[in-house]
């Protein structure tokens, strides 16, 4: 049986992950009947545990953002087992070891193709692509799909999920920042466009955030920190990195119609200062 669709349902993308396991958990803590989405099955069920055995609603369904087929499906297992969509938390994506270069800038050695450095123009194309998908249409495409719920309904808050490269190109991400740089313009897009619907859109960009990939690019085996994390750290006012609990203010405060029923079309930055220091 459909539950009616007056009630509080929140799908979150992503969310295995570290930043968006958090918003689920918290969003079912506040009695959202929450649907997890994600490529992995065994990652979605142990945040399904989590909020079940705090009292919470969850179930986990397996989809490819990237793909409409696949996230109809979803939509249509969620609708029936929790209802309409209210709340949508773009948080699928993520990067590939084999569209990031070893360099920062150009070397002669690239242009060898003998495995000596891997530049830009050692990058397989079709990874690169698959990068730009994930995070683009990834976004795109459950935004089409529950979003045609939400306008049924005639209300609803999504939040999409920005980054620090959509604001500045960060040396050797140039897949994942081309992305996310879109996503900001594409928040701002569809917050104009589903106005008269009033759902409002809107993004968060999280700075460096802590989460098992990250931690292996930052800290070296015997925990020090690597180079690219005493760079990153240089450039954050307050010299430390995120944690995901950080981003569930922000989070409560967009979702709410009360505190920012008045605000749509914005990339709110939550990055210990990142953008506000020039390095110089």
């Amino acid at each position: 049986m459909t539950i009616q669709s007056n009630n509080k349902i929140a799908v979150v993308t992503g969310a295995g992950g570290t930043l968006c396991s958090e918003m689920a958990r918290n969003l079912a803590q506040q009695g959202y009947k929450v649907a997890l989405i994600g490529r992995t099955i065994e990652k979605l069920k142990v945040v399904e545990e989590e909020i079940k055995a705090a009292g919470g609603i969850a179930i986990s369904v397996t989809a490819d953002v990237s793909s409409e087929e696949s996230m109809i499906a979803a939509k249509i297992i969620i609708e029936k087992e929790l209802g309409m969509c209210s709340v949508l938390i773009n948080g699928a994506g993520g990067n590939q070891n084999e569209a990031i270069p070893n360099l920062v800038e150009f070397d002669e050695k690239e242009l060898l193709d003998d495995g000596s450095v891997k530049g830009f123009f050692n990058l397989n194309m079709s990874v690169f692509q698959s990068v730009i998908d994930i995070n683009t249409m990834g976004t795109v495409i459950p935004c089409f799909v529950f979003g045609r719920s939400m306008a049924r309904q005639k209300r609803g808050s999504i939040i999409n999920f920005a980054s620090m490269t959509s604001y500045r190109p960060i040396t050797r991400v140039a897949a994942y920042s081309m992305a996310k740089g879109g996503i900001v313009n594409f928040t701002q897009w569809l917050a104009a466009y589903l106005a008269p619907a009033n759902i409002r859109v809107n993004g968060i960009a999280p700075g460096f955030f802590l989460n098992d990939r990250s931690r292996k690019i930052m800290f070296n085996e015997d925990d020090s920190q690597t180079e690219r994390a005493q760079n990153v750290l240089r450039q954050t006012p307050l010299k430390r990195f995120g944690e995901a609990p950080e981003l569930i203010g922000c989070m409560n405060w967009l979702i709410s119609e009360e505190n920012a029923g008045f605000v749509t079309g914005i990339t709110v930055p939550v990055d210990g200062g990142f953008l506000s220091c020039p390095g110089v």
